[in-house]
């Protein structure tokens, strides 16, 4: 048995010349995965369903809160009329009717107090002397009045002061436009 001869320096190939020889990578276009279309549809339909079934429901729900009274009467509501009775008759028994509330504008005596006030505060109004020389006493006119607007003012007007309309009974409504004439009105916010 014979030993093959080593190979001479010369016929030894240099280092990375058995790698192929490099090439350019085709063009392709982009890929693009496809069958995703569907699940955005179906989601889509999903969302469609529970929002037509939510309306169902509330509808169903405001139906069935709103057909209490039945009869005659309950179509005659529903086209706008009013009740036969007052709805102070349906208060239970035992507790305190609430008093007919109406909308008084009242002009107070210092502007810069009204400017504080905002619909919805509750205060209460006090009548004093339109004088400093004048006797008497102040005097609570209304307690707990809602302030349901304050106006702006259209300017610097002959006896001075601010309105503002709030929402009180009758009763403290007519004692309100009477010391309003006479006195000077003022608030103290609650």
């Amino acid at each position: 048995m014979t030993v093959p001869p080593f190979p001479s320096s010369s016929d030894v190939c240099p280092a990375g010349a058995d790698t192929p020889a490099t090439c350019e990578v085709p063009h392709f276009s982009p890929v693009r995965v496809r069958g995703a279309g569907h699940l955005l549809r179906r989601l889509g339909r999903q969302r469609r369903r529970a929002l037509a079934l939510g309306l169902a429901v509330t509808a169903a729900a405001l139906l069935a809160a709103g057909a209490r009274g039945g009869g005659q009467d309950a179509a005659e509501r529903a086209r706008g009329r009013p009740h036969a009775a007052p709805p102070r008759a349906a208060a239970p028994p035992g507790r305190p009717v609430a008093a007919e509330t109406v909308s008084a504008p009242v002009r107070i005596a210092d502007a810069e107090t009204v400017r504080l006030l905002r619909p919805g505060d509750r205060v209460d109004v006090i009548a004093s002397a339109q004088t400093a020389t004048d006797e008497g006493e102040a005097r609570v006119v209304a307690r707990g009045a809602l302030v349901s607007k304050v106006p702006e003012p259209l300017g610097a007007g002959v006896d001075g002061g601010a309105l503002v309309v709030l929402s009180v009974p009758r009763g403290a409504a007519a004692r309100l436009a009477g010391a309003g004439v006479t006195q000077r009105l003022a608030v103290t916010l609650w």
